[in-house]
């Protein structure tokens, strides 16, 4: 073949697909790897289960006798299932997961071994911190990090590994993970609403922070995955014109489902099921090869776990498919962006979703309190929201039009709009007369019936209501679920707390319990109507009424990253014993500096390529064309050679021009990355390479692109769109 292009193309062309070994069902094998209820009750002593249960259910910590015991359970149902090793599993603020694998292998004495896994190899490890992100936390020479056990999260078993889920903190116990101030998040959450349901039932002891995601991406095959140095080194292609079709015909979304992908599919769903995630939707996404798969809704930290080992997962069945996953939020331009929708919502030990409308007057009293009290929620910390979404890739994506823009509203459709305008107005400052008690009971009654019919959903907003939940619409497809939702059960934490002690005040006044909620409802109603935002949030006109309403707009991340610095970010945070100032501190640093890398190496990349080839394939094909120039004026002479060969020298000429601009911004480029270099602190270099090296990037890709179509086919080296697009 003429050049490596062609020759990953060839190979595309000759994949077939794959075929799995189980065919059977799959309610079979659910969670057939994991080690769960089922297992500990058959694998442990019962004093042992009941610890194991209460340590679950309510935190409650195991005594080393127990440890001891749930440890060698583990290690004998593991060995069960082929494992030779153990790890702890967790999160560091890489973004992705980490694990350092031991075997159960022990020598007793000469040519003799068993296989030994004790309490405290369980509860607790000691990898190095120094080698993670840390933001000051750490230093070099501080290596000591622990990793401890979280029981709330059952272990599993992955190639012949036993999988442990903990945290990962400094030896002076800050958090250096996502799992651990989410889990206290959780914590604070849970308490908070547990009080609020205490005006509405006695009965409810714990609420549960639930989380569904939705995981868009795109697959390409490998041959020409690995011929885009773009996409390896960023995950996203820095050059490339847009194809001639593209998704502008509606006909990939929904649309039937190719063999091979199909297959790959199959794959990572099965083994996803026997880890015990419950995956069970899969559908063609908008954009050509982008595709999006959802499970079942789960306990918030459990499906946090379950969307990074299914990300695992899912990369590594890919490669036995020979296609590569990317999870990058915007891999190509002018076509769809990725995100990974969080679905959100609280439910009670007593089954009620508290933000799903009841049959009564009572529960809907309840709905109501927890869907008002999100909406102030989101109202004062909106900007702490997108902070908790910023990231390099996720500002291509926001506000691009087909993604929630940066600015943060809510949409709560048009019924439950009408309905909370009704109680803002109708609720009086005095008692309530028994006319409005009946008109309030009424209309919040009618709530079931309302819904009914309100299964729109809002495309453009970042966070909307879905008739028992809200959807977080803004989340990118590479991101860590945690940090969207460690702020936002904590902001609703707070608010819960705040509207406990506002009521109860009320109650105190002489108003009646239901008197005092509507009332305090009908407050922060008022106080959060800005947010709420029912039209199109695609719109420029958005834009101008979001800021007649004193809306931020922070468009990119290092101005969204500067939020986690402020006075009132950092109390409440501290407040709700989730993160520590000096955490918070350490972690918005780790985030400017992650910026930081990433700008800069795609500024690399996009250097390496021009240089390695854009101008080789752009010189080549001129000099074919001077070549054939040359011969028309040799054979036919200088006035008819002229005119035949007016054609090539156009193109000769706008190659050169394109070239020259390309070539100059290119070097404009580096310098403003030197210059960025030797800014001091991380959050300087972040906002020097958004504002003076990042802005080089379109204006180089525009000729770049045009050099595409210029240039011969068998010349340019680097895959196009409509192969990578439309191989399948």
């Amino acid at each position: 073949m003429a050049s490596q292009r062609m020759q990953a193309y060839y190979d595309v062309l000759h994949r077939t697909p794959k075929s799995i070994s189980y065919d059977g069902k799959i309610s079979e094998i659910f969670g057939e790897n994991v080690f769960n209820t089922d297992v500990m009750r058959e694998y442990l002593p019962s004093e042992a289960y009941k610890s194991m249960m209460a340590s679950i259910n309510n935190g409650t910590q195991l005594d080393r006798k127990m440890a001891d015991q749930v440890a060698s359970a583990m290690k004998d149902w593991s060995l069960t299932k082929g494992a030779t090793h153990y790890t702890h599993w967790f999160q560091p603020l890489t973004g992705a997961t980490a694990e350092k694998h031991d075997a159960f292998f022990k020598p007793v004495g000469p040519g003799k071994a068993i296989e030994r896994f004790d309490g405290e190899l369980l509860v607790q490890q000691e990898p190095d911190a120094s080698s993670f992100p840390n933001g000051g936390i750490r230093n070099t020479f501080e290596a000591r990090g622990y990793t401890a056990w979280d029981p709330s999260s059952p272990a599993f078993v992955v190639d012949k590994t036993l999988c442990i889920p903990t945290v990962f903190i400094a030896y002076t116990g800050e958090a250096l993970d996502y799992k651990m101030p989410l889990l206290k998040a959780l914590d604070a959450v849970n308490e908070a609403a547990v009080d609020v349901c205490q005006y509405f039932d006695k009965n409810v002891t714990k609420t549960v922070a639930t989380l569904g995601w939705e995981q868009e991406y795109f697959l390409v095959d490998k041959a020409l995955f690995n011929a885009r140095p773009d996409l390896m080194m960023t995950g996203r292609t820095l050059f490339g014109h847009a194809s001639a079709k593209g998704q502008q015909l509606d006909d990939h979304y929904f649309g039937s489902i190719t063999a091979r992908v199909t297959a790959f599919m199959r794959e990572f769903e099965t083994e996803s099921i026997r880890l015990g995630i419950p995956v069970t939707t899969r559908h063609n996404e908008v954009a050509p090869n982008q595709f999006e798969c959802a499970p079942i809704f789960e306990e918030c930290n459990l499906a946090n776990d379950h969307n990074l080992l299914l990300m695992d997962i899912m990369e590594k069945v890919a490669r036995k498919h020979d296609f590569r996953i990317l999870f990058h939020e915007k891999p190509f331009a002018g076509v769809n962006g990725s995100g990974k929708h969080n679905n959100w919502s609280l439910s009670t030990n007593t089954g009620v979703n508290l933000l799903a409308p009841g049959k009564n007057p009572k529960s809907n009293l309840q709905f109501l309190t927890f869907f008002v009290n999100t909406i102030k929620a989101i109202h004062d910390n909106a900007d702490l929201l997108r902070a908790a979404i910023a990231g390099a890739g996720n500002d291509h994506r926001l506000g691009a039009n087909e993604a929630p823009p940066a600015i943060i509203s809510a949409f709560i459709g048009s019924q439950l709009t009408d309905l909370l305008d009704k109680i803002e107005k109708n609720v009086k400052a005095g008692k309530m007369t028994p006319e409005e008690k009946t008109e309030l009971k009424l209309n919040i009654g009618k709530i079931p019936q309302i819904l009914l019919d309100n299964t729109d959903r809002n495309r453009t907003s970042p966070f909307a209501f879905t008739g028992n939940k809200f959807e977080f619409r803004a989340v990118g497809s590479s991101a860590n679920c945690s940090s969207a939702m460690i702020v936002l059960n904590t902001i609703m934490a707070r608010q819960l707390k705040e509207f406990k002690v506002s009521v109860d005040s009320r109650i105190g006044s002489g108003d009646s319990k239901d008197e005092a909620i509507l009332k305090e409802l009908q407050k922060l109603i008022k106080e959060s109507k800005k947010i709420r935002f029912e039209g199109n949030g695609y719109g420029e006109e958005w834009v101008k009424e979001a800021e007649q309403r004193g809306l931020s707009n922070l468009k990119d991340t290092p101005r969204a990253l500067q939020i986690w610095a402020n006075k009132d970010v950092q109390d409440l945070f501290e407040e709700m014993n989730v993160l520590t100032p000096r955490e918070l501190v350490a972690r918005q640093d780790i985030e400017f500096e992650n910026y930081v890398h990433k700008i800069q190496i795609e500024a690399r990349v996009i250097g390496d390529m021009i240089q390695n080839f854009i101008i080789p394939a752009a010189v080549q094909y001129q000099n074919k064309l001077i070549k054939n120039i040359t011969g028309l004026m040799a054979v036919l002479g200088d006035k008819a050679g002229k005119e035949a060969s007016r054609s090539q020298v156009e193109i000769v000429a706008s190659i050169s021009e394109h070239m020259n601009k390309m070539k100059a911004l290119s070097d404009e480029m580096l310098a403003s990355r030197k210059k960025a270099n030797k800014l001091e602190g991380n959050e300087s270099k972040a906002i020097a390479y958004c504002d003076s090296v990042k802005v080089y990037f379109d204006e180089i890709r525009y000729n770049v692109d045009k050099l595409e179509l210029l240039i011969d086919d068998e010349e340019w080296r680097l895959p196009k769109f409509r192969e990578m697009l439309f191989t399948r």
